[in-house]
Protein backbone atom coordinates (compact mmCIF):
# COMPACT_ATOMS: atom_id res chain seq x y z
CA UNK A 1 0.00 0.00 0.00
CA UNK A 2 2.72 2.10 0.84
CA UNK A 3 4.46 1.60 -3.04
CA UNK A 4 1.28 2.46 -4.45
CA UNK A 5 0.82 6.14 -2.67
CA UNK A 6 4.04 6.61 -3.61
CA UNK A 7 3.42 6.14 -6.91
CA UNK A 8 -0.10 7.96 -7.14
CA UNK A 9 1.15 11.16 -5.26
CA UNK A 10 5.28 11.29 -5.64
CA UNK A 11 6.56 9.82 -8.35
CA UNK A 12 4.37 7.86 -10.74
CA UNK A 13 5.87 4.75 -12.76
CA UNK A 14 4.14 3.54 -15.96
CA UNK A 15 4.73 -0.01 -16.16
CA UNK A 16 4.86 -1.12 -19.70
CA UNK A 17 4.71 -4.61 -21.60
CA UNK A 18 6.33 -5.68 -24.68
CA UNK A 19 5.38 -8.69 -26.16
CA UNK A 20 4.84 -10.16 -29.60
CA UNK A 21 5.64 -13.34 -31.33
CA UNK A 22 9.13 -15.00 -32.65
CA UNK A 23 10.79 -12.76 -34.70
CA UNK A 24 8.42 -9.80 -34.14
CA UNK A 25 11.39 -7.78 -32.85
CA UNK A 26 10.69 -7.32 -28.89
CA UNK A 27 14.45 -6.55 -28.33
CA UNK A 28 15.09 -4.03 -30.75
CA UNK A 29 12.21 -1.94 -29.64
CA UNK A 30 13.06 -1.91 -26.33
CA UNK A 31 16.83 -0.97 -26.88
CA UNK A 32 16.14 1.58 -29.72
CA UNK A 33 13.15 3.19 -27.70
CA UNK A 34 15.13 3.37 -24.38
CA UNK A 35 18.51 5.12 -26.62
CA UNK A 36 15.92 7.85 -28.03
CA UNK A 37 14.29 8.66 -24.39
CA UNK A 38 18.60 9.02 -23.21
CA UNK A 39 19.29 10.95 -26.51
CA UNK A 40 16.10 12.47 -27.55
CA UNK A 41 17.39 14.12 -30.91
CA UNK A 42 15.53 11.79 -33.34
CA UNK A 43 11.90 11.93 -31.13
CA UNK A 44 10.35 15.64 -32.42
CA UNK A 45 6.72 13.64 -32.01
CA UNK A 46 6.98 13.40 -28.52
CA UNK A 47 5.27 15.96 -27.37
CA UNK A 48 7.38 16.95 -24.07
CA UNK A 49 10.46 16.29 -25.79
CA UNK A 50 9.30 19.00 -28.46
CA UNK A 51 8.47 21.68 -26.29
CA UNK A 52 11.70 20.76 -23.91
CA UNK A 53 9.99 19.93 -20.37
CA UNK A 54 12.13 16.76 -20.44
CA UNK A 55 14.83 17.67 -18.31
CA UNK A 56 16.95 14.31 -18.37
CA UNK A 57 16.36 11.02 -18.71
CA UNK A 58 18.94 8.16 -16.59
CA UNK A 59 18.82 4.47 -16.20
CA UNK A 60 17.72 3.33 -13.03
CA UNK A 61 18.73 0.26 -10.45
CA UNK A 62 16.39 -3.01 -11.45
CA UNK A 63 13.47 -1.97 -9.21
CA UNK A 64 12.53 -6.12 -9.32
CA UNK A 65 15.05 -8.25 -7.34
CA UNK A 66 13.55 -11.29 -8.33
CA UNK A 67 13.16 -10.33 -12.23
CA UNK A 68 15.83 -10.32 -14.37
CA UNK A 69 17.35 -7.00 -15.70
CA UNK A 70 16.92 -6.23 -19.70
CA UNK A 71 20.38 -6.27 -21.29
CA UNK A 72 20.39 -2.92 -22.41
CA UNK A 73 24.11 -1.95 -22.97
CA UNK A 74 24.75 -5.55 -24.80
CA UNK A 75 22.20 -5.19 -27.13
CA UNK A 76 22.36 -1.78 -27.76
CA UNK A 77 26.60 -2.42 -28.75
CA UNK A 78 25.27 -4.84 -30.77
CA UNK A 79 23.29 -2.51 -32.93
CA UNK A 80 25.54 0.36 -32.90
CA UNK A 81 28.79 -1.21 -32.48
CA UNK A 82 31.60 -2.07 -35.50
CA UNK A 83 30.11 -4.85 -37.23
CA UNK A 84 26.73 -4.44 -36.36
CA UNK A 85 24.04 -7.66 -35.96
CA UNK A 86 20.73 -8.00 -34.19
CA UNK A 87 20.73 -9.35 -30.62
CA UNK A 88 19.73 -12.48 -29.18
CA UNK A 89 15.65 -12.70 -29.32
CA UNK A 90 13.37 -12.75 -26.12
CA UNK A 91 13.76 -16.00 -24.47
CA UNK A 92 12.48 -14.98 -20.66
CA UNK A 93 10.96 -12.30 -18.77
CA UNK A 94 13.26 -9.20 -18.11
CA UNK A 95 12.96 -5.81 -16.65
CA UNK A 96 14.28 -2.12 -17.16
CA UNK A 97 13.37 1.16 -15.23
CA UNK A 98 13.92 4.50 -17.29
CA UNK A 99 13.40 7.58 -15.45
CA UNK A 100 12.12 11.55 -16.87
CA UNK A 101 12.52 14.23 -15.37
CA UNK A 102 9.83 16.50 -16.75
CA UNK A 103 8.89 20.01 -15.58
CA UNK A 104 4.72 20.48 -15.91
CA UNK A 105 3.23 21.76 -18.56
CA UNK A 106 0.82 24.67 -17.96
CA UNK A 107 -0.34 26.63 -14.93
CA UNK A 108 1.62 23.62 -12.68
CA UNK A 109 4.42 24.33 -14.64
CA UNK A 110 4.98 27.84 -12.41
CA UNK A 111 3.87 26.84 -9.49
CA UNK A 112 5.89 23.30 -8.82
CA UNK A 113 9.07 22.49 -9.86
CA UNK A 114 10.13 19.45 -12.01
CA UNK A 115 9.04 15.63 -11.18
CA UNK A 116 10.10 12.34 -11.69
CA UNK A 117 8.58 9.70 -13.73
CA UNK A 118 9.45 6.72 -13.73
CA UNK A 119 9.23 3.62 -17.06
CA UNK A 120 9.39 -0.13 -15.87
CA UNK A 121 9.80 -1.69 -18.93
CA UNK A 122 8.83 -5.13 -18.81
CA UNK A 123 9.65 -7.77 -21.77
CA UNK A 124 8.01 -10.87 -22.21
CA UNK A 125 7.72 -13.58 -25.19
CA UNK A 126 4.29 -13.44 -26.98
CA UNK A 127 4.22 -16.97 -26.90
CA UNK A 128 3.47 -17.16 -23.05
CA UNK A 129 0.57 -14.36 -23.38
CA UNK A 130 -1.20 -16.87 -25.73
CA UNK A 131 -0.40 -19.41 -22.75
CA UNK A 132 -3.43 -17.46 -20.75
CA UNK A 133 -6.29 -18.45 -23.06
CA UNK A 134 -5.49 -21.95 -22.06
CA UNK A 135 -6.84 -20.82 -18.04
CA UNK A 136 -10.54 -21.60 -19.64
CA UNK A 137 -9.67 -24.62 -21.48
CA UNK A 138 -9.74 -28.09 -20.45
CA UNK A 139 -7.35 -30.75 -20.98
CA UNK A 140 -9.86 -32.59 -23.39
CA UNK A 141 -10.75 -29.30 -24.52
CA UNK A 142 -7.16 -28.37 -25.41
CA UNK A 143 -6.00 -31.40 -27.46
CA UNK A 144 -9.36 -31.23 -29.46
CA UNK A 145 -8.56 -28.32 -30.40
CA UNK A 146 -4.86 -29.12 -31.30
CA UNK A 147 -5.70 -33.08 -32.45
CA UNK A 148 -8.01 -30.86 -35.09
CA UNK A 149 -5.94 -28.16 -36.41
CA UNK A 150 -3.00 -30.54 -36.77
CA UNK A 151 -5.04 -32.82 -38.85
CA UNK A 152 -5.09 -30.29 -41.66
CA UNK A 153 -1.11 -29.80 -41.62
CA UNK A 154 1.08 -31.72 -43.39
CA UNK A 155 3.46 -31.49 -40.78
CA UNK A 156 0.80 -32.32 -37.66
CA UNK A 157 0.86 -35.71 -39.17
CA UNK A 158 3.61 -37.26 -36.78
CA UNK A 159 1.68 -35.78 -33.52
CA UNK A 160 -1.78 -37.05 -34.09
CA UNK A 161 -0.36 -40.26 -35.37
CA UNK A 162 1.12 -40.91 -32.38
CA UNK A 163 -1.39 -39.31 -30.29
CA UNK A 164 -4.11 -42.00 -31.78
CA UNK A 165 -1.59 -44.96 -30.92
CA UNK A 166 -1.13 -44.03 -27.87
CA UNK A 167 -5.35 -43.45 -26.87
CA UNK A 168 -6.53 -45.96 -24.08
CA UNK A 169 -3.51 -46.67 -22.67
CA UNK A 170 -4.27 -47.93 -19.28
CA UNK A 171 -0.46 -47.65 -17.66
CA UNK A 172 2.40 -45.76 -19.22
CA UNK A 173 6.43 -44.92 -18.72
CA UNK A 174 8.10 -41.82 -18.66
CA UNK A 175 9.86 -42.59 -21.44
CA UNK A 176 6.53 -42.92 -23.80
CA UNK A 177 5.57 -39.49 -21.87
CA UNK A 178 8.58 -37.53 -23.06
CA UNK A 179 8.77 -39.11 -26.85
CA UNK A 180 5.54 -37.81 -27.33
CA UNK A 181 6.67 -34.35 -25.76
CA UNK A 182 9.12 -33.85 -27.99
CA UNK A 183 7.28 -35.43 -30.76
CA UNK A 184 4.46 -32.38 -29.93
CA UNK A 185 7.18 -29.74 -29.46
CA UNK A 186 8.66 -30.72 -33.18
CA UNK A 187 5.18 -29.93 -33.99
CA UNK A 188 5.25 -26.41 -32.47
CA UNK A 189 8.26 -25.51 -33.51
CA UNK A 190 7.06 -26.63 -37.48
CA UNK A 191 4.10 -24.35 -36.89
CA UNK A 192 6.55 -21.11 -35.85
CA UNK A 193 8.28 -21.92 -38.67
CA UNK A 194 5.62 -21.64 -41.12
CA UNK A 195 4.56 -18.37 -39.53
CA UNK A 196 1.91 -19.25 -37.28
CA UNK A 197 1.47 -18.04 -34.13
CA UNK A 198 -1.62 -19.98 -32.11
CA UNK A 199 1.47 -22.02 -30.33
CA UNK A 200 0.58 -23.73 -26.64
CA UNK A 201 1.52 -24.21 -24.41
CA UNK A 202 4.62 -21.27 -24.99
CA UNK A 203 6.97 -22.72 -22.28
CA UNK A 204 7.69 -25.58 -24.73
CA UNK A 205 9.58 -23.50 -26.95
CA UNK A 206 10.95 -21.79 -24.51
CA UNK A 207 11.49 -24.01 -21.37
CA UNK A 208 14.35 -22.09 -19.57
CA UNK A 209 14.92 -23.75 -16.21
CA UNK A 210 12.27 -25.98 -16.44
CA UNK A 211 13.34 -27.75 -19.12
CA UNK A 212 12.50 -32.04 -18.87
CA UNK A 213 10.34 -31.16 -16.12
CA UNK A 214 6.87 -32.93 -15.93
CA UNK A 215 5.04 -30.02 -16.17
CA UNK A 216 6.74 -29.16 -19.52
CA UNK A 217 6.30 -33.07 -20.74
CA UNK A 218 3.13 -33.32 -21.67
CA UNK A 219 1.10 -33.34 -24.89
CA UNK A 220 -2.83 -33.78 -26.47
CA UNK A 221 -4.43 -37.21 -26.88
CA UNK A 222 -8.04 -37.68 -28.10
CA UNK A 223 -10.34 -37.69 -25.59
CA UNK A 224 -11.33 -40.29 -23.19
CA UNK A 225 -15.02 -40.84 -21.63
CA UNK A 226 -13.99 -43.06 -19.26
CA UNK A 227 -9.98 -43.04 -18.94
CA UNK A 228 -8.62 -45.38 -16.58
CA UNK A 229 -7.79 -43.56 -13.09
CA UNK A 230 -3.90 -44.52 -13.23
CA UNK A 231 -3.63 -44.52 -17.68
CA UNK A 232 -2.04 -42.05 -19.75
CA UNK A 233 -4.86 -39.98 -20.46
CA UNK A 234 -5.47 -38.99 -16.81
CA UNK A 235 -1.83 -38.37 -16.36
CA UNK A 236 -1.54 -36.47 -19.68
CA UNK A 237 -4.52 -34.12 -17.81
CA UNK A 238 -2.75 -33.79 -14.19
CA UNK A 239 0.20 -32.47 -15.84
CA UNK A 240 -2.02 -29.85 -18.09
CA UNK A 241 -3.42 -29.18 -15.02
CA UNK A 242 -0.20 -28.50 -12.72
CA UNK A 243 1.37 -26.01 -16.05
CA UNK A 244 -1.73 -23.76 -15.85
CA UNK A 245 -1.47 -24.04 -12.02
CA UNK A 246 2.36 -23.96 -11.62
CA UNK A 247 3.60 -21.53 -14.64
CA UNK A 248 0.59 -19.50 -16.42
CA UNK A 249 -1.02 -18.26 -13.20
CA UNK A 250 2.29 -17.50 -11.61
CA UNK A 251 2.83 -15.23 -14.76
CA UNK A 252 -0.37 -13.36 -14.61
CA UNK A 253 -0.25 -13.13 -10.95
CA UNK A 254 3.21 -11.47 -10.38
CA UNK A 255 3.97 -9.64 -14.08
CA UNK A 256 1.49 -9.40 -16.35
CA UNK A 257 -1.57 -8.34 -14.21
CA UNK A 258 0.60 -5.50 -13.33
CA UNK A 259 1.08 -3.83 -16.47
CA UNK A 260 -0.64 -0.13 -17.12
CA UNK A 261 0.32 -0.27 -21.37
CA UNK A 262 0.86 -3.09 -23.60
CA UNK A 263 2.72 -3.07 -26.56
CA UNK A 264 1.74 -5.92 -28.63
CA UNK A 265 4.63 -6.05 -31.96
CA UNK A 266 3.26 -7.86 -35.40
CA UNK A 267 5.67 -8.89 -37.94
CA UNK A 268 2.69 -8.48 -40.53
CA UNK A 269 5.21 -8.11 -43.59
CA UNK A 270 6.55 -11.96 -42.31
CA UNK A 271 2.97 -13.18 -42.63
CA UNK A 272 2.02 -11.63 -45.75
CA UNK A 273 5.16 -13.37 -47.30
CA UNK A 274 4.19 -16.62 -45.80
CA UNK A 275 0.58 -16.72 -47.23
CA UNK A 276 -3.06 -16.15 -46.62
CA UNK A 277 -3.02 -19.25 -43.63
CA UNK A 278 -0.17 -17.20 -41.45
CA UNK A 279 -2.36 -14.10 -41.93
CA UNK A 280 -5.65 -15.51 -40.65
CA UNK A 281 -3.55 -17.41 -37.95
CA UNK A 282 -2.15 -13.92 -37.29
CA UNK A 283 -5.39 -12.18 -36.71
CA UNK A 284 -6.98 -14.89 -35.00
CA UNK A 285 -3.58 -14.98 -32.35
CA UNK A 286 -4.28 -11.12 -32.09
CA UNK A 287 -7.94 -11.44 -30.88
CA UNK A 288 -6.63 -13.97 -28.66
CA UNK A 289 -3.97 -11.83 -26.94
CA UNK A 290 -6.34 -9.51 -26.58
CA UNK A 291 -8.71 -11.63 -24.29
CA UNK A 292 -5.71 -12.12 -22.18
CA UNK A 293 -5.70 -8.28 -21.10
CA UNK A 294 -8.43 -6.37 -18.71
CA UNK A 295 -8.69 -3.41 -20.52
CA UNK A 296 -10.00 -0.26 -19.45
CA UNK A 297 -9.33 2.49 -17.51
CA UNK A 298 -7.88 3.26 -14.24
CA UNK A 299 -9.87 4.52 -11.16
CA UNK A 300 -8.07 5.92 -8.71
CA UNK A 301 -9.52 3.95 -6.08
CA UNK A 302 -9.17 1.08 -8.22
CA UNK A 303 -5.12 1.91 -8.12
CA UNK A 304 -5.02 2.66 -4.51
CA UNK A 305 -6.69 -0.96 -4.17
CA UNK A 306 -4.17 -2.21 -6.40
CA UNK A 307 -6.17 -3.53 -8.78
CA UNK A 308 -5.01 -2.45 -11.98
CA UNK A 309 -6.52 -2.54 -16.05
CA UNK A 310 -4.18 -2.05 -19.03
CA UNK A 311 -5.22 1.60 -20.15
CA UNK A 312 -3.47 1.82 -24.08
CA UNK A 313 -2.51 -1.36 -26.12
CA UNK A 314 -0.02 -0.28 -28.75
CA UNK A 315 -0.49 -2.97 -32.17
CA UNK A 316 2.73 -2.31 -33.70
CA UNK A 317 3.39 -3.68 -37.24
CA UNK A 318 7.20 -3.95 -37.20
CA UNK A 319 10.00 -3.64 -40.00
CA UNK A 320 8.45 -0.85 -41.82
CA UNK A 321 11.65 -0.40 -43.19
CA UNK A 322 11.50 -3.13 -45.71
CA UNK A 323 8.82 -0.93 -47.54
CA UNK A 324 9.12 2.69 -49.17
CA UNK A 325 7.18 5.36 -47.43
CA UNK A 326 4.55 5.61 -50.10
CA UNK A 327 3.55 2.07 -48.78
CA UNK A 328 3.49 2.79 -44.95
CA UNK A 329 -0.37 3.87 -45.29
CA UNK A 330 -1.13 1.14 -46.70
CA UNK A 331 0.58 -1.70 -43.87
CA UNK A 332 -0.97 0.51 -41.06
CA UNK A 333 -4.48 -0.18 -42.71
CA UNK A 334 -3.79 -3.41 -43.05
CA UNK A 335 -2.89 -3.50 -39.35
CA UNK A 336 -5.52 -1.96 -38.24
CA UNK A 337 -7.82 -4.40 -40.34
CA UNK A 338 -5.93 -7.43 -38.73
CA UNK A 339 -6.08 -6.15 -34.82
CA UNK A 340 -10.04 -4.85 -35.63
CA UNK A 341 -12.29 -7.25 -33.82
CA UNK A 342 -9.49 -7.15 -30.77
CA UNK A 343 -9.46 -3.55 -30.89
CA UNK A 344 -13.49 -3.03 -31.18
CA UNK A 345 -13.52 -5.27 -27.73
CA UNK A 346 -10.98 -3.30 -26.01
CA UNK A 347 -12.35 -0.08 -26.90
CA UNK A 348 -15.84 -0.97 -25.79
CA UNK A 349 -14.19 -1.73 -22.27
CA UNK A 350 -12.81 1.73 -22.26
CA UNK A 351 -8.78 1.15 -23.37
CA UNK A 352 -7.61 3.24 -25.80
CA UNK A 353 -5.94 1.34 -28.62
CA UNK A 354 -4.14 2.44 -31.79
CA UNK A 355 -2.46 0.14 -34.50
CA UNK A 356 0.61 2.04 -36.67
CA UNK A 357 3.70 0.43 -38.64
CA UNK A 358 7.11 1.66 -37.36
CA UNK A 359 10.71 0.62 -38.03
CA UNK A 360 12.44 0.38 -34.28
CA UNK A 361 15.63 0.32 -36.38
CA UNK A 362 16.03 1.59 -39.56
CA UNK A 363 18.08 -0.60 -41.78
CA UNK A 364 17.85 0.66 -45.20
CA UNK A 365 17.40 3.62 -47.19
CA UNK A 366 14.84 4.53 -49.99
CA UNK A 367 15.91 4.90 -53.80
CA UNK A 368 14.26 4.28 -57.33
CA UNK A 369 15.07 1.60 -59.21
CA UNK A 370 14.30 1.61 -63.38
CA UNK A 371 12.52 -1.51 -64.37
CA UNK A 372 10.90 -2.30 -67.60
CA UNK A 373 10.25 1.05 -68.49
CA UNK A 374 9.30 2.39 -65.25
CA UNK A 375 10.37 3.27 -61.69
CA UNK A 376 10.13 1.18 -58.45
CA UNK A 377 9.87 2.21 -54.97
CA UNK A 378 12.65 -0.24 -53.41
CA UNK A 379 14.56 0.07 -50.60
CA UNK A 380 18.33 -1.05 -50.17
CA UNK A 381 20.12 -2.91 -47.30
CA UNK A 382 22.96 -5.54 -46.70
CA UNK A 383 21.44 -8.63 -47.02
CA UNK A 384 21.27 -10.48 -43.39
CA UNK A 385 22.70 -14.16 -45.46
CA UNK A 386 25.21 -13.01 -47.63
CA UNK A 387 26.42 -9.49 -46.33
CA UNK A 388 26.19 -7.69 -49.77
CA UNK A 389 24.21 -4.91 -50.78
CA UNK A 390 20.83 -5.19 -52.43
CA UNK A 391 17.70 -3.44 -53.03
CA UNK A 392 14.08 -4.71 -52.72
CA UNK A 393 10.57 -3.94 -54.17
CA UNK A 394 8.40 -6.40 -52.29
CA UNK A 395 5.17 -5.69 -54.19
CA UNK A 396 2.31 -3.24 -54.06
CA UNK A 397 0.31 -4.07 -50.83
CA UNK A 398 -3.30 -3.17 -51.58
CA UNK A 399 -5.33 -0.44 -51.04
CA UNK A 400 -8.22 -2.26 -49.93
CA UNK A 401 -7.02 -5.00 -46.40
CA UNK A 402 -9.22 -7.37 -47.50
CA UNK A 403 -7.76 -7.71 -50.31
CA UNK A 404 -5.47 -9.95 -48.27
CA UNK A 405 -7.87 -10.67 -45.35
CA UNK A 406 -11.17 -12.40 -47.48
CA UNK A 407 -9.29 -14.91 -48.84
CA UNK A 408 -7.22 -15.65 -45.86
CA UNK A 409 -10.70 -16.39 -44.00
CA UNK A 410 -11.26 -18.36 -46.52
CA UNK A 411 -9.25 -20.56 -46.33
CA UNK A 412 -7.25 -19.76 -49.42
CA UNK A 413 -3.88 -21.36 -50.40
CA UNK A 414 -2.07 -18.60 -51.87
CA UNK A 415 -2.30 -14.79 -52.90
CA UNK A 416 -3.87 -14.69 -56.37
CA UNK A 417 -3.37 -11.52 -57.17
CA UNK A 418 -0.09 -10.35 -55.69
CA UNK A 419 3.35 -11.83 -54.72
CA UNK A 420 4.61 -10.04 -51.73
CA UNK A 421 8.36 -10.80 -51.01
CA UNK A 422 10.59 -9.87 -48.06
CA UNK A 423 14.12 -10.20 -47.06
CA UNK A 424 16.08 -9.73 -43.94
CA UNK A 425 18.34 -7.07 -43.59
CA UNK A 426 21.26 -6.06 -41.10
CA UNK A 427 21.31 -3.28 -39.23
CA UNK A 428 23.50 -0.78 -40.53
CA UNK A 429 26.64 0.75 -39.56
CA UNK A 430 26.04 4.26 -37.43
CA UNK A 431 27.44 7.27 -37.01
CA UNK A 432 25.25 8.83 -34.70
CA UNK A 433 26.06 12.85 -33.78
CA UNK A 434 25.57 13.61 -30.02
CA UNK A 435 21.93 13.58 -28.40
CA UNK A 436 20.67 11.42 -31.29
CA UNK A 437 19.56 7.86 -30.52
CA UNK A 438 19.53 5.16 -33.40
CA UNK A 439 17.47 6.14 -36.49
CA UNK A 440 13.59 4.81 -36.56
CA UNK A 441 10.52 5.22 -38.26
CA UNK A 442 7.40 6.14 -36.51
CA UNK A 443 9.15 5.06 -32.58
CA UNK A 444 8.65 8.37 -31.47
CA UNK A 445 4.82 8.72 -32.30
CA UNK A 446 4.54 5.36 -30.66
CA UNK A 447 5.90 6.60 -27.28
CA UNK A 448 3.68 9.82 -27.79
CA UNK A 449 0.99 7.00 -27.61
CA UNK A 450 2.02 5.39 -24.52
CA UNK A 451 3.30 7.83 -22.30
CA UNK A 452 2.67 11.39 -23.74
CA UNK A 453 -0.59 11.71 -21.22
CA UNK A 454 1.39 11.47 -18.00
CA UNK A 455 4.61 13.88 -19.37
Amino acid sequence: MGDTLSESFLEPVIRIGVTGLARSGKTVFITSLVANLLDRGRMPQLVAQADSRILAAFLQPQPDDTVPRFDYETHLAALTGAGPHWPDSTRSISQLRLSLRVRPSGLLGGMSGPRTVHLDIVDYPGEWLLDLGLMEQSYAEWSSAVLSAAEGRSFGAATTAAARAASGRDSWEETEIRKLAETYTAYLHAMRDAGLSDITPGRFLLPGEMEGSPVLTFAPLPPEDRAPRRGLWREMERRFEAYKSRVVTPFFRNHFSRIDRQVVLVDALGAIHKGPEAVEDMRQGMSLILQAFRPGRNAFLTRLLLGRRVEKILFAATKADHLHHTQHGRLTAIMQALVRDAADRAAFAGAQTEAMSIASLRATVEERVPHDGRHLDCVRGTLLDSGRAAAMYPGELPDDPMRLLRPARQGAEAWLDGDYRIMSFAPAELRLKPGEGPPHIRLDKAAQFLIGDRL
